[in-house]
């Protein structure tokens, strides 16, 4: 087994990196008059397509450690197309996934879950999702999606990011959002039940809306 994870890493190093500059971010970020002079350096890379399983693809992205001003160095932000989910997983380090659903400029619902390496979490259908690394070393997290699916950034673009951005000083809101609902902290699907995750990759097969989520996969509304 040690072999297997052996080579599936050194496959995926082998692998030329869709890359996240900061300059491709700088609509979304907190300290705006840090990101003005700083220079344009890679923020984190996406290893595309590492593994496939039918429509499916599994995806890796690592987030190197450093701070992007005030704000934990995270990634851009977006949400999927039409009914699609995604699902998540910790392969490296700790993780704080902030998830938002917006209709319009109306915020109608903000989570965050808080994961460690080995846990899995379930992106809902029409939620936008954002990676915080809060350690002061890499993250490196896995997803698996729908190969017809597409990324969607506008609406965070419009806002100036998400409706809370996680900084030094904490959970800080975003102005831009008139009204902005408390935040709500679940927890990340248990690594030991293995059935759930199996259940959950299956699902996004039928994520466009054709199935229903199974009841047991957690906190979904």
């Amino acid at each position: 087994m040690a072999v297997k994870s052996k080579n599936r890493k050194q496959k995926t190093e082998n692998r030329k990196p869709e890359i996240r500059f900061l300059y491709d971010m700088k609509k979304v970020l907190y300290d705006q008059k840090w990101v003005r002079k700083a220079p344009n350096f890679p923020v984190y890379y996406m290893y595309r397509g590492v593994r496939k399983k039918g429509d499916l693809r599994y995806d890796i992205t690592i987030i190197p450690p450093r701070m992007l001003g005030k704000e934990f160095v995270r990634t851009k932000g977006n949400r999927n197309w039409k009914k699609f989910s995604e699902l998540y997983t910790v392969i490296q380090g700790k993780a704080i996934f902030l998830m938002q659903k917006m209709q319009g400029k109306i915020l109608k619902d903000v989570m965050v879950v808080k994961a460690k390496k080995g846990d899995w979490i379930i992106i809902p259908p029409k939620y936008y999702v954002i990676t915080i690394n809060p350690l002061k070393k890499s993250l490196k997290i896995g997803n698996w999606v729908s190969e017809k699916n597409k990324n969607i950034y506008k609406e965070l673009e419009k806002m100036g990011g998400a409706s809370y951005y996680y900084t030094k000083f904490g959970w800080v809101r975003n102005k831009n959002y008139k009204k902005v609902p408390k935040l709500r902290f679940e927890k990340p699907l248990n690594p030991v039940r293995k059935t759930k995750v199996l259940k959950a990759i299956e699902f996004l097969k039928f994520s466009n809306g054709v199935k229903k989520m199974p009841k047991d996969l957690g906190f979904l509304k």
